[in-house]
């Protein structure tokens, strides 16, 4: 059925500089997120101290350590994100006609860009980061990581409805079956934050060999966040059995679009995500190895949010 009570598509398209922007946002974002990886990886997160948005107090580093460079970079990268999301908005309400569903989508984009901000100055302030094992960090970092996936979400759908040549207008957009679809996000949402779980506890208790780790997350006297780290690959594997029916009937299901390149691609990323997911775990989460996780999970994570949107958001009138 009709989302709202527009005509039909427009001949207008947003120009194509307006969507290769968009793209380069979404990717600019993801880099972000990669070097946020980064300093909770090394534990820099405190390399500014308890300052926000200043660093120790100042805005020009005089001979900083290494990890004041890694907050400290994170920090800026992170304004530019959102000025560049701002950016995007501006752009999009100003090449798009009214109805365009990108506009809601650059809205809830920038919203999610502030809130990410605030808890990323909350992180420092509540002094949540480095080696701190307070009982707040975890539950804390589940609602951050989970506010990152939305952020990356919407910044996906934004660029994915701006490149769309039909059903971009609310009253030309029908739902189609968007309950199995929405379920396929959630339990990859979940995944990911049992993921970040895990990292965490990977990055506060670092273990000398597999073994040693095995031993750590069944010992009584090791703390709830290292003995959850299980949980991670027990809920993605069983992610994974959802996903792959999901998106095999993705793939076989008749549709405005031919869907089966776009499913066997978020397969191909499932499938290196297990790859690196054993990696991790066989060599102890080496840093170069988290980052490649995280990227891998991101890509996976944008192209389940496109994939949802064209089964979910199809055009109304079928020409």
């Amino acid at each position: 059925m009709p989302l709202a009570t527009a005509s039909v598509d427009t001949p207008r398209l947003p120009s194509p500089a307006l969507r290769h922007f968009a793209w380069a946002v979404l990717i600019y974002f993801i880099a972000v997120i990669l070097w946020g990886g980064l300093v909770r990886a090394t534990g820099s997160g405190a390399g500014c101290g308890d300052h926000w948005p200043l660093c120790n107090g100042t805005v020009l580093q005089h001979s900083p350590r290494v990890d004041t460079m890694i907050e400290f970079t994170h920090r800026i990268t992170s304004g530019l994100s959102f000025f560049s999301a701002v950016g995007l908005l501006v752009w999009t309400f100003a090449g798009t006609v009214r109805g365009h569903l990108a506009r809601a989508a650059v809205v809830a984009s920038v919203a999610f860009t502030l809130i990410e901000a605030i808890l990323g100055a909350l992180l420092v302030k509540l002094g949540l980061t480095a080696q701190s094992q307070s009982p707040l960090r975890a539950p804390y970092l589940a609602l951050h990581l989970t506010n990152t996936l939305l952020m990356l979400a919407a910044l996906t759908l934004t660029a994915h409805l701006l490149s769309r040549s039909r059903g971009y207008l609310r009253g030309n957009v029908k739902l189609v079956a968007p309950v199995g679809a929405v379920g396929g996000i959630l339990v990859v949402l979940l995944v990911g934050v049992t993921g970040s779980l895990a990292a965490l506890g990977d990055t506060l208790f670092p273990a000398e060999s597999l073994g040693s780790a095995l031993a750590q997350d069944f010992s009584a006297g090791s703390g709830w966040l290292v003995r959850w780290r299980w949980t991670h690959p027990t809920i993605a594997f069983l992610a994974s059995i959802f996903l792959i029916w999901l998106l095999v009937r993705a793939a076989q299901r008749s549709a405005h679009w031919d869907n089966r390149a776009l499913s066997a691609t978020v397969l191909l990323l499932l499938a290196v995500q297990y790859i690196l997911g054993v990696l991790d775990v066989v060599l102890l989460a080496p840093l170069w190895l988290q980052i490649a996780h995280l990227l891998s999970a991101d890509a996976l994570w944008a192209a389940l949010v496109v994939l949802t949107a064209r089964l979910t958001l199809q055009p109304a009138s079928a020409d």
